[in-house]
């Protein structure tokens, strides 16, 4: 008893820990003063009429988005086949290949954009929109690879043989037996790589260029002149759009499902 009180104890303070910054943001997104400043001393909506005015905002938020969203669904075009085919098939070096695809998840993000730099920009010389697609698609790839191949692996593959048998075609029977089999897991991929991609400060840094600011390096360029709490209000902003996705993928497929 007195180790579940003492863990419940442990779980509320992480919680805590975690919550309370994010509180904090909330509360001073709404302050009357031109710092951010808590508590505050006043109540106003100005910040967030401030973000949705700010063009340098809005034009890196829709350039993140589409750079994310396209990175992401080219991940899953070309992740999901070849997770099936390192769980399915004997590959040569299948183990290498798989803690290949995982090593950009540990190497440390500045050693990950300063790479592409070198090649994406210094060697290739890909132009700025270009690069930054390929930069965050490698960066999404071993996510999908990763995660849809987990799920994979825990399918059960004779009810694809079965569908074989039936007179399904390798194809037919990936299709339609498959892929319905490893949703969750193919949402889980899209989610983790999406997220992972819009939010990456260092390879869109090292990929940007004039003209061309994704979200991240726009609010922290921001940061480096200004403290007021219009960043407050951007970051309460994407914390909602979080919120609405998690509340669309718990109605549509169930939180429980991806985990």
């Amino acid at each position: 008893m007195r180790k579940n009180i003492g863990l419940k104890i442990f779980a509320g303070l992480v919680f805590a820990f975690l919550l309370v910054p994010l509180l904090i943001i909330i509360v001073t997104s709404f302050g009357t003063n031109s710092t951010i400043q808590f508590p505050i001393k006043g109540f106003t909506l100005e910040w967030y009429s401030k973000v949705f005015n700010n063009e340098a905002f809005m034009d890196s938020f829709f350039l993140s988005l589409q750079v994310a969203f396209f990175a992401t669904l080219l991940a899953l075009i070309i992740g999901v086949p070849a997770a099936y085919s390192l769980a399915r098939h004997r590959v040569f070096g299948r183990n290498w290949i798989k803690s290949f695809f995982l090593s950009p998840t540990i190497v440390p993000g500045l050693v990950v954009g300063y790479a592409m730099y070198q090649f994406i920009v210094i060697k290739f010389q890909f132009p700025i929109i270009q690069g930054l697609f390929l930069g965050h698609f490698l960066i999404c790839l071993p996510y999908v690879i990763r995660v849809v191949g987990s799920t994979i692996e825990q399918l059960d593959f004779s009810i694809e043989e079965v569908s074989w048998t039936l007179g399904c075609t390798k194809l037919q029977a990936f299709i339609k037996v498959v892929l319905p089999n490893i949703t969750s897991g193919i949402f889980a991929s899209f989610m983790l790589a999406f997220i992972n991609s819009f939010n990456n400060i260092p390879v869109s840094q090292f990929l940007s260029g004039p003209g061309v600011t994704m979200l991240p390096t726009s609010l922290m360029n921001y940061i480096e002149y200004n403290y007021d709490p219009s960043v407050s209000a951007l970051s309460v902003i994407l914390m909602l759009g979080t919120i609405i996705l998690m509340y669309i993928i718990e109605k549509t497929l169930g939180l429980a499902s991806i985990s």
